[in-house]
């Protein structure tokens, strides 16, 4: 049975929401903030998360940005703003997707079927290849990443990214490339959310984005692995 987590401070919506998604298969846990939120994705992670924008104490944008530093779970933004600032927003810090209220039930559960048919990653290489990159190890048939010896505690999004721009270590990838390859070709969004799981994946390889050892930025283009070496 897939889960759903609604984070939902309105009761009215949140009990809407939880009935329809009970309706159609999903096991529900229903909170009203983002904090709530943060702590039952942690617990216990859910397939998809329904989180509105409008939360008391930390609000829906902040909930999603924390949660994106050790989580893939798929996030459907909820909000009654429609400016296309807000949806900009929503989907620039790792939202999968933006609705505006008052939404259908019919179109709110094809949207939330639609992000589940979206494969979350590429198949992983089945060798026992290891790259290095200064301090970096990382083992693609492991699925593990060490800098300096310390294992590094990666989403899978973020191994996924790291494992790319492993495999295509002397080219610079676009962010579409890396869309295509990690979040896969039927993928439909902002495509600044690859900058938002790069830079939590910099952040945890202790990396400087103004001098980057391991994921260098190539203006205007896109990312590549680097050599280990700040660069000049």
């Amino acid at each position: 049975m897939r889960k759903a987590l609604v984070v939902e401070d309105a009761p009215e919506y949140r009990t809407l929401l939880a009935e329809l998604l009970t309706a159609n298969g999903f096991s529900v846990t229903a909170v009203a903030d983002g904090e709530a939120a943060l702590a039952s994705v942690t617990d216990a992670p859910p397939d998809v998360v329904l989180l509105d924008v409008e939360l008391p104490g930390i609000d829906g944008v902040e909930t999603c940005r924390r949660l994106r530093t050790f989580s893939d779970v798929y996030v459907i933004m909820l909000t009654a703003r429609a400016e296309e600032v807000d949806r900009l927003v929503g989907l620039t810090i790792g939202a999968d997707d933006y609705v505006t209220k008052p939404f259908s039930p019919r179109e709110l559960l094809a949207r939330v079927q639609a992000v589940l048919r979206r494969p979350r990653s590429a198949a992983a290489q089945t060798d026992d290849e290891h790259v290095l990159v200064g301090d970096l190890d990382v083992d693609l048939a492991a699925r593990l990443a060490h800098v300096g010896g310390q294992e590094l505690d990666l989403t899978r999004l973020e191994f996924e990214l790291l494992r790319v721009l492993c495999e295509n270590r002397r080219a610079t990838l676009s962010r579409q490339t890396l869309l295509d390859r990690v979040w896969g070709d039927s993928w439909f969004g902002d495509p600044h959310v690859v900058d938002v799981h790069i830079s939590n994946l910099r952040k945890k390889l202790g990396d400087d984005p103004g001098e980057p050892r391991y994921v260098r930025t190539v203006r205007g283009f896109g990312y590549r692995l680097g050599d280990g070496a700040a660069a000049g």
